[in-house]
């Protein structure tokens, strides 16, 4: 496993990042150590979760099984979505955002969070508000670096410029969704990020499975029994893309579970591809992204199996010069 700067932070990170978002959940406390120790095994140092995942569960099954090596690792938590009944336990405001790093801090079992995403862009409350929020617990010391997750460029180059201006602690990390069928993020927020020396994690490489070919075989998984991924990925061209690359991966001797991932990583602007799994026999696969030589003409080839975004200023005919 090779290591990877994070954006501008000088740390160095794995070059797969391992999302916990089935421990409490999918995944019991047993089958979570198991591919905790698996992926420790396999050099990861790098973890993300939330404080929403399986009710908070996620971070309380993480924090007991990072005791002991706490100071080798970098944690990653978000906040944003509620995390109770009350109309104020939601957000990015100042107010929910210290409540929410306090909690987490419990249930993670440790003194700081290494990197602390707002979850979703908050309509309710300003920019500037949210990166106070972000530069406070930053100044108490139990957040060391800002970040966001699921915020346009413009948003993210907003908050950006409000922190300069500001001189407080700047955005460090983006997690935006990422994979062969879903590739908006190449148009903006890759270049932003690259322009901004900031770290980019991205979530979903294998396109909730997808793009493992199960359900070209009518196999079961979350796009047939999760709302949240069957509208996600419901078009009927992202299943196409899905055969053709199966296709593509088996004429070629490539798995494409491991190759998915391996495409995501490739995107020069990548830091670390989340992987996750409900269980040690689906993480093998993903672990063995890091092994897969995805050469420039490999990535070209697999990207033309699915469709280009148009540019930001929609000019799609200068793609055509560019090629």
């Amino acid at each position: 496993m090779k290591t990877k700067p994070l954006g501008r932070t000088g740390l160095m990170v794995s070059e797969l990042c391992f999302g916990t978002m089935s421990f409490g959940g999918d995944a019991d406390e047993a089958m979570a150590g198991q591919m905790y120790k698996a992926v420790r095994n396999a050099g990861v140092n790098f973890f993300d979760t939330a404080n929403e995942y399986n009710k908070g569960r996620s971070e309380e099954i993480l924090g007991r099984l990072i005791k002991g090596e706490r100071d080798d690792l970098v944690i990653a938590t978000k906040c944003f979505n509620p995390t109770g009944p009350d109309i104020n336990a939601r957000g990015a405001n100042r107010r929910h955002v210290v409540q929410a790093v306090e909690a987490s801090l419990r249930r993670l079992g440790t003194d700081r969070i290494d990197v602390l995403f707002l979850h979703r862009f908050d309509t309710r409350t300003p920019i500037d508000e949210m990166m106070r929020a972000l530069e406070d617990v930053v100044r108490s010391g139990k957040v060391i670096y800002p970040a966001v997750s699921n915020w346009s460029a413009w948003q993210t180059q907003h908050a950006v410029d409000i922190q300069e201006r500001n001189t407080w602690a700047r955005l460090q990390v983006v997690q935006p969704m990422y994979n062969l069928v879903k590739r908006q993020a190449e148009v903006e927020i890759l270049p932003m990020a690259e322009a901004n020396g900031i770290g980019v994690i991205p979530y979903s490489p294998g396109a909730a499975g997808l793009l493992s070919g199960k359900y070209a075989k009518q196999g079961s998984g979350r796009l047939k029994t999760n709302k949240m991924y069957e509208a996600r990925y419901g078009d009927a061209w992202m299943f196409e893309v899905a055969e053709e690359y199966t296709a593509f991966c088996q004429e070629n001797g490539l798995h494409p579970v491991s190759t998915a991932v391996a495409w995501v990583g490739a995107h020069p602007a990548v830091t670390a591809p989340i992987i996750g799994a409900r269980n040690t026999d689906q993480l093998k696969d993903s672990l063995a992204s890091v092994d897969v030589a995805m050469t420039p003409e490999l990535r070209t080839k697999i990207a033309d199996l699915s469709r280009t975004p148009a540019p930001a200023t929609d000019r799609s005919e200068e793609l055509k010069v560019a090629r």
